[in-house]
């Protein structure tokens, strides 16, 4: 239920689940394109949130929010329950097309595009790493089976181990590669899916592992806001960042170009060293003798 607390971590995760980047931000526009990896992606991992305090889900309860009428728990839709949603906004990450629960002692992780747009967030935890992002979709439910189904064959053939399972909201993808674990869990809604991935080291994303708890856990108290606008189908909704973290970001980028630029800068006033001088070349020697001995015969 939004608004709970629950224990605790004071740690998480340095590392990065490279392996999934593949498919935790992928635009899913045609079938063809199911394992299409951004390109250009900056990480700023050290990027923290803003300084509201966020309560963090309750791994364990029932998550389902009353009043609504979508039995059992979420994820939900903003139209549903905006009202009820506002009186725990301040504890929810707002990304725009997305409001999440960040776990007790979850980082994030922002990956920005080459024009500095943020295109991705994870949520870092001690067991891995949970990204949860929202597609537009059909008013009628089934894009979800689709795109698991495109899913299991691009990673089949990219050499993964494939298994499906059944999960809280129907069909789940696990799927075993050699640089990550990984689950895939969707849910279709009005108008709109959500996709989540929780990737993490050998074993991390088994059925009742931490990982695959926490990650249900948000997504449970998952808040889509589709918006209005007509979007082709499979169309990732926008990610939007809070004021400061953003601020933060736009800071970390400044530095690193100015880092890039004052680099550049001391490599260019490096003194050259000069050219050896080159000694002049004599007369060719050609078969006939010297050119100066083949231009007195002309």
């Amino acid at each position: 239920m939004f608004g709970k607390r629950n224990k605790s971590s004071d740690r998480h995760p340095r590392d990065r689940y490279d392996e999934a980047d593949d498919y935790a931000d992928t635009e899913y526009e045609s079938a063809d394109n199911a394992s299409e990896e951004y390109t250009g992606a900056e990480d700023y991992d050290e990027a923290v949130t803003d300084e509201r305090s966020y309560a963090g889900v309750d791994f364990d309860a029932d998550t389902s929010l009353p009043g609504t009428s979508q039995p059992g728990p979420g994820p939900y839709d903003y139209e549903d329950v905006a009202e009820l949603f506002a009186a725990v906004a301040e504890q929810r990450l707002d990304l725009g097309s997305v409001l999440l629960p960040v776990p007790p002692g979850g980082q994030l992780q922002v990956e920005m595009n080459q024009e500095g747009l943020p295109q991705a967030v994870h949520l870092a935890i001690e067991q891995g790493r949970i990204t949860v992002a929202a597609y537009a979709a059909p008013k009628s439910p089934g894009q979800w089976r689709q795109v698991a189904s495109d899913l299991a064959e691009s990673l089949r053939k990219d050499g993964a181990e494939v298994s499906v399972e059944n999960g809280p909201w129907g069909r789940e993808l696990l799927a075993v590669t050699e640089g990550a674990d990984l689950r895939f869990i969707g849910v279709d809604g009005y108008r709109w899916m959500v996709r989540l991935v929780a990737a993490g080291p050998s074993g991390a994303t088994a059925d009742g592992s931490p990982l695959t708890k926490a990650a249900r856990a948000v997504l449970s108290e998952t808040v889509v806001r589709r918006g209005d606008d007509p979007l082709p189908v499979r169309e990732p909704l926008p990610v939007v960042l809070p004021q400061q973290l953003s601020e933060q970001l736009v800071a970390a980028h400044q530095q690193q170009l100015e880092a890039q630029r004052q680099a550049m800068a001391a490599a260019q006033s490096e003194p050259q060293a000069a050219p050896s001088p080159r000694m002049p070349e004599g007369p060719r020697q050609g078969t006939d003798g010297s050119a100066m001995q083949q231009l007195g015969r002309n």
